[in-house]
């Protein structure tokens, strides 16, 4: 029960890596506030997080919305009086087109979802934090736009290197408050995303040294480690889990 007491907000909580993280978390003991656009989606993993002997509650909302942010880090400080976890997942892809050819809603968009909103995220959960002394940041950012550059998602690679700059400026500020923040970067993982088939599943694959893609738990697995105890000496970081994605060359 390595996050027994705790309370966390998961964002993009309602399917992939944030279901996953979700669950774990609540598995190990924290009190889990659950944020998602789908109502629906969250009442059910509410339901088998309770039934599993688990704590959850759930906020629906868009992440780009500074209210959306807000009532989770209300939630959490009404249900339990403290914030010490706060995996911002939220993320999407956006449209598969080169920069020269894309719309500037497109570009603002993606942003929107992935950066800024990390940074609204932040500014409501960090005086929870900081009033208790504590408290870990976790960034959901990708090898796009750190290790790899792909066609067609340059808005995606720069939100998510974005998302690595905030975590560190992030450490810096807050570290004599005794709070955390790290990004953590997946490769290729099995979720809603990733679309396109077997096909393109095995091209994907093929780019990391594993040669699969991960699981959403596997992911989770690494987002646990941020925010336990046992990485309390890990702040600032672009915490690869990417199998090995970064280093293969063949």
């Amino acid at each position: 029960m390595r996050l027994a007491g705790k309370t966390a907000i998961v964002t993009g909580a309602s399917s992939g890596i944030g279901r996953a993280a979700a669950r774990r978390f609540a598995a190990e003991g924290a009190f889990v506030v659950l944020g998602a656009r789908r109502a629906a989606e969250l009442t059910e993993l509410v339901e088998q997080i309770r039934a599993a002997g688990g704590q959850a509650v759930s906020v629906a909302g868009d992440v780009k919305s500074p209210e959306q942010n807000a009532a989770l880090a209300q939630v959490a400080l009404n249900e339990t009086g403290r914030l010490d976890i706060a995996f911002n997942n939220a993320g999407i892809i956006g449209d598969g087109i080169a920069i020269e050819d894309m719309d500037r809603s497109n570009w603002h968009n993606v942003i929107a979802t992935n950066l800024t909103s990390a940074f609204l995220a932040s500014q409501s959960q960090i005086p929870a934090m900081r009033k208790q002394g504590s408290g870990s940041l976790i960034f959901t950012s990708s090898f796009v736009g750190h290790t790899v550059g792909l066609p067609g998602m340059g808005a995606y690679a720069a939100s998510k290197a974005g998302l690595i700059g905030l975590a560190q400026v992030l450490a810096v500020e807050l570290g004599e408050a005794g709070i955390r923040a790290n990004a953590l970067l997946p490769g290729g993982t099995r979720t809603g995303m990733m679309s396109g088939g077997p096909d393109m599943e095995a091209a994907v694959a093929g780019l990391h040294a594993l040669k699969r893609i991960a699981e959403p738990e596997e992911i989770a697995n690494a987002a646990l480690f941020l925010a336990s105890d046992e990485s309390r000496f890990v702040t600032g970081s672009a915490m690869l889990v990417d199998g090995g994605n970064s280093i293969a060359k063949a």
